[in-house]
């Protein structure tokens, strides 16, 4: 029997819960929206330091400005990563009542200490932002560090809960109940180190390359300005150191999932049977059940995904079909962040190659206008990360512990909730583009303070008057 015809037989034979679809979709939509804002959280804290340790070691108005913007900048990012990450933890238990009420005892301690890193991180980024002219400069460039340090934390914290679901450990099934709980087991799951680091990295890259792009373009427009080029060339630094080691972490949590998960390594490669030595396929899709317009290498997909061009990569026929990922989705997704991938490293690469050689491509427009597509193009190899994840999972929730069609709930009126969580998401969208823009003009125009009504700086109301 073809995947295709045993896959049509499975969904033939079930009816999912009401709520799964929505479920899904929402779960989804916000995920995807959320993890933007959360990148920002976890790399731009160290940006800002070292624009503002540069200003202050040595002396460069530039460099301070833009840590007095940037930090802005990340204020409004984090008021509304506030709102979007708040939504995301009353779904959790709205759209997935089968693992919250399960394994509630399991995920509450990680999701605590996440909860305490978001407020220490907000505390230090209030104190940052007051506290020009107010704090003594050493002082108040340590602000920073907790701020960055709780950001990781918080981070680590979220991604060992989706590592424990690709690896649960730290309790016991009795009589159906969950027991024993460890939380510290839990929390340092066996997956939760690499993922983490996979994730962190990635978050170098997308803040990277996105506030690169922004000087990119503003250097197209013609702003060639010494601020432009220190704004572009700090973060672009942490993109490239970023971009180079993303390949080697992201092979070293792959040739796991030949033990661990192989279902998803199989639909990673396109693997329909089982290969020995398995072949690198490049692009593809399956159809009727056969792996269809793909590049074939020989053996190199059993040392890309096995470190061994002698060992097998499980084919998708040694799973029954009900325990099958959807493979199209996954293969697709997981070829798109490794392409990505590997075309930023090569980019990276050659502008440091040819910067060596003394080549300055800041003057050149075909490399502005990469920098400035570089930006879109690492979110999408980090959502496409994040694709090949959690639908390369399924049908679990917890790794063949829980069925994600088990956790979700049966109301079909969720998709009302996902039609309200879409209208809210596009309001922050569109209200975090006006006011960004909005900060960006008035920068333009020489206008560096931008006291915030409440702010020390901000006139008297006598004052507002008679202006």
């Amino acid at each position: 029997m073809s995947v295709a015809v045993a896959d049509m037989l499975v969904s033939l034979a079930s009816e999912p819960p009401a709520g799964l679809l929505p479920a899904r979709q929402q779960m989804a939509f916000s995920l995807g929206w959320h993890i933007v804002l959360a990148c920002f959280g976890v790399a731009f804290p160290a940006m800002i330091f070292v624009v503002h340790l540069r200003g202050v070691v040595k002396s460069d108005a530039d460099a301070l400005a833009l840590a007095k913007r940037w930090a802005k900048v990340s204020a409004v990012l984090f008021a509304i990563g506030a709102v979007s990450g708040t939504v995301l933890s009353f779904e959790m238990g709205l759209l997935w009542p089968g693992l919250m009420g399960r394994f509630g005892d399991v995920l509450g301690f990680p999701f605590a200490l996440e909860g305490l890193s978001f407020f220490i991180e907000a505390i230090f980024l209030g104190l940052y932002l007051y506290g020009w002219g107010r704090l003594p400069p050493r002082l108040h460039l340590a602000m920073l560090v907790p701020m960055a340090a709780a950001g990781v934390v918080g981070t680590y914290c979220v991604v060992s809960v989706n590592a424990w679901m690709n690896m649960p450990t730290g309790f016991r099934i009795v009589d159906g109940e969950v027991t024993d709980v460890q939380p510290w087991r839990v929390l340092f799951n066996s997956g939760a180190f690499l993922q983490f680091l996979h994730m962190w990295v990635a978050a170098f890259m997308v803040v990277g390359f996105v506030v690169a792009a922004v000087y990119a373009a503003g250097m197209l427009r013609g702003r060639r300005n010494r601020h432009h080029r220190v704004g572009f060339t700090v973060p672009f630094v942490f993109a490239s150191v970023a971009a180079l080691a993303q390949p080697v972490v992201g092979h070293l949590l792959g040739m796991r999932l030949g033990e661990t998960q192989p279902g998803k390594l199989a639909a990673f490669e396109l693997a329909t049977s089982t290969e020995k030595p398995a072949p690198l396929r490049i692009g593809g899709l399956l159809v009727d059940g056969e792996p269809r317009w793909f590049l074939e290498i020989p053996a190199w997909g059993s040392f890309i995904a096995r470190g061994s061009f002698d060992k097998p990569v499980q084919g998708l026929d040694t799973l029954p079909p009900v325990d099958r990922p959807p493979v199209n989705i996954t293969h697709v997704a997981f070829q798109s962040m490794v392409g990505i991938g590997m075309l930023l490293a090569f980019a990276v690469i050659v502008f440091w190659l040819l910067r060596a050689r003394r080549t300055d491509l800041l003057r050149r427009k075909a490399f502005l206008w990469f920098a400035v597509l570089a930006g879109p193009l690492a979110v999408v190899c980090m959502e496409s990360g994040w694709i090949a994840t959690e639908v390369g999972r399924q049908p679990w929730t917890v790794w063949e512990v829980l069925r994600t069609e088990d956790a979700a709930g049966n109301n079909p009126d969720l998709w009302w909730v996902f039609g309200g969580v879409v209208v809210v998401y596009a309001g922050m969208t569109v209200g975090a583009v006006l006011v960004l823009r909005s900060m960006a003009r008035r920068w333009r125009a020489g206008q560096e303070d931008l006291p915030s009504p409440y702010s020390p700086d901000a006139p008297a109301p006598a004052e507002r008057v008679a202006e």
